[in-house]
């Protein structure tokens, strides 16, 4: 004969001290919770409203400049240090973590036009307005012992632009040329030029590390092979790029930052037509930088503001800016993921958090479950209206807000205008191009 009793186990709902929570035990059967969804949307809706109230991105700035912030560089082995140039040739040493400045350099004669950490973190490169390369040490002189460079390189023509090999004790150049060059020789080991008057930016990649690219004034992209003695191909733009960004996860994207408001993510492979084009800058961008996820990068333009995107959206998620800040000339990302800094022409440095709501310092494991939950929970509910309009908005600055405004009623009466052609012409005469095609003109192999 069977006989069924209940049996339950203490170990599941006895503490084991007075301080532990009551366990509490819980049938998962959706039929039992009729209520269940209801009950998430509004936690959602709590979730995605405290966000915003909790959105303080902004934690420091950096003073101690005399001129405006010129480009900046992310030291490749410490986390905390950050280097600065500026446009009256001196160069800084930050701990991001004191917010101080622990060094200072009297590098060039007028502008810092790019500097680079070299890849094991010992020294820096740097190129000015003044023709030469420099090398610094990263430690400081003794007490009483005058700041001199490692080494001088005097080149013919202003260096406008600096990168350093990932592995090798090679460093790329770019002018009037793009040279590569070998650290213990002061002549360039390969020089490349097509045609150009002069290049503004030269990034290498970070994963095949032998490929590097370009900006050039006539408005192309550039891209090199270091094994190869001539360019491999560029792509020619509507409007100028000012600068570009490898994807350090995926070898074969890139990001540029363009003349016309726009940024642009390419797939080396396919230069044809961009993967994405990034609108929502209501001014020429200036800068870009990628997370080292290489799942978003963040951008800087003349228009006063920075802007975080997914790589693979058309709008950004996030926008910083300050009543103080000024035209944004440089940014970064820092290595741990959780920092953005930006560098401006009033001559400061402010450190953003790359998550504006993100609770920082050590966390328990009843917060950081919390968080993991509205996370989950506003991922879940995302496309509900008002979910949605909550996490969508942010507050503008008013020459952000009304430009942003004509420009979506230039762009509509472009578009009506096109309708309207295309209407009244011959079949065909007229193609339509998607927003990704009208921006390149031409690929040149």
């Amino acid at each position: 004969m069977k006989v069924k009793v209940l049996s339950r186990n203490p170990d599941d709902y006895v503490r084991e001290t007075k301080y532990d929570l009551q366990r509490v035990p819980r049938n998962y059967d959706p039929t039992l919770h009729p209520f269940e969804v209801p009950r998430e949307y509004t936690r959602a809706m709590n979730a995605t409203k405290l966000e915003r109230v909790l959105a303080k991105p902004f934690l420091a700035s950096l003073d101690g400049h005399r001129d405006a912030v010129n480009c900046m560089a992310k030291h490749s082995t410490s986390l905390s240090t950050l280097l600065s140039g500026s446009c009256d040739g001196e160069v800084k040493l930050w701990n991001l973590t004191t917010h101080k400045c622990v060094r200072t350099i009297q590098a060039h004669e007028g502008f810092v036009r790019g500097m680079v950490v070299r890849f094991c973190g010992t020294s820096f490169f740097s190129v000015g307005d003044d023709k030469t390369i420099k090398q610094w040490s990263m430690e400081a002189p003794g007490y009483g012992v005058e700041e001199e460079p490692i080494n001088t390189i005097l080149g013919k023509t202003v260096f406008t632009g600096l990168d350093h090999h990932r592995k090798d004790g090679t460093f790329a150049t770019c002018g009037q040329h793009v040279d590569i060059w070998d650290e213990q020789r002061s002549t360039p080991i390969r020089s490349f030029s097509w045609g150009v008057e002069s290049f503004s930016s030269v990034r290498f990649n970070p994963v095949e590390t032998e490929i590097l690219a370009s900006c050039a004034s006539d408005r192309s992209i550039v891209l090199y092979d270091m094994r190869e003695s001539t360019p491999l191909k560029k792509v020619i733009m509507t409007m100028r790029s000012n600068t570009l960004s490898w994807n350090p996860m995926e070898a074969f994207y890139f990001t540029c930052a363009n003349e016309d408001y726009n940024l642009y993510t390419y797939d080396m492979r396919y230069l044809e037509k961009p993967v994405t084009v990034h609108m929502d800058h209501v001014s020429a961008v200036l800068d870009v930088d990628y997370a080292p996820t290489g799942r978003e990068f963040v951008s800087a333009s003349f228009d006063k503001s920075i802007r975080i995107f997914p790589r693979n959206t058309r709008h950004s998620r996030e926008v910083y800016h300050t009543k103080r800040m000024q035209h944004v000339v440089c940014v970064k990302w820092s290595a741990d993921n959780k920092y953005v800094l930006s560098g401006s022409d009033e001559m400061n440095i402010r450190l953003w958090k790359a998550n504006a709501a993100e609770k920082l310092g050590v966390l328990s494991h009843r917060e950081r479950l919390a968080a993991n939950y509205n996370q989950k929970l506003k991922e879940k509910f995302q496309h509900h209206p008002k979910v949605k309009r909550i996490a969508r908005h942010r507050h503008l600055p008013k020459h952000i807000y009304t430009e942003s405004k004509e420009h979506t009623v230039m762009r509509e009466a472009r578009r009506r205008k096109e309708r309207n052609v295309r209407k009244h012409s011959k079949p065909g005469a007229v193609p339509v191009l998607s927003e990704r095609e009208k921006h390149v003109v031409a690929v040149v192999k």
